[in-house]
């Protein structure tokens, strides 16, 4: 039961320690703010957790239009917003503390805090099984016509067919990934952006979603 918050991947930088005199890579996220849409009890749901809307547009707000359908205005409307870009969820263990339309910004974080990034990594396409899982290549001369060729997939007559799982050429990345224990080296609280040591999935401008590691 953690409470997090989704975010922007901006990018990489690094931070300088002077008492310790090394450099530590950090990656840049804008965090939030998020705004709760919508609360779910024990008593109704099964279950206490709220949602939270990221990329959202007040209904008093006519400059910027996000395109929503009838069910997710219905869904919105309690908090008073016209369209959301992302929603998600999170279990909470004191319901009691959040209200509809209350707004959840890089403040529930702290410098020091160690939080687990989910994120979606980046795309490589279409590649073979060299690239994909590493596997080695034939010979480059001497006439062979086998250099970077799966090979043989299965046995003939038995069984007959090729097992589930095979190792073969197909799509790379684009997958979620999880990095844990990831610590918060700085926060700016004014433009909402929290510095985190290490590297994270995704390439710049992927949203990420940030939850209090177990470990702090």
């Amino acid at each position: 039961m953690r409470i997090g918050s989704l975010g922007i991947k901006i990018g990489m930088t690094q931070i300088f320690d002077i008492e310790k005199n090394i450099a530590i890579p950090v990656t840049l996220i804008k965090v939030g703010p998020s705004i709760v849409t919508h609360i779910k009890t024990n008593e109704k749901d099964g279950y206490d957790a709220i949602q939270l809307g990221f990329g959202f547009v007040l209904s008093n707000d006519k400059s910027t239009y996000i395109k929503t359908n009838k069910p997710e205005k219905g869904h919105l409307q309690k908090s008073n917003v016209a369209s959301c870009s992302y929603i998600c969820e999170y279990k909470v263990k004191n319901i009691e503390q959040y209200s509809i339309g209350q707004i959840i910004d890089v403040g529930t974080f702290q410098t020091g805090q160690f939080v687990d990034v989910i994120g979606k990594t980046i795309g490589k396409g279409f590649c073979g099984t060299v690239k994909r899982y590493n596997f080695g290549r034939g010979p480059m001369g001497h006439g062979s016509k086998n250099h970077r060729a799966p090979g043989s997939i299965g046995a003939g007559s038995t069984p007959g067919r090729v097992y589930p799982g095979k190792r073969m050429a197909g799509r790379k990345g684009g997958t979620q990934a999880t990095i844990k224990n990831l610590q918060i080296i700085k926060i700016h609280s004014e433009e909402g952006v929290v510095a985190v040591h290490g590297a994270i999935p995704g390439k710049s401008g992927n949203l990420v979603n940030l939850l209090p590691s177990l470990k702090s």
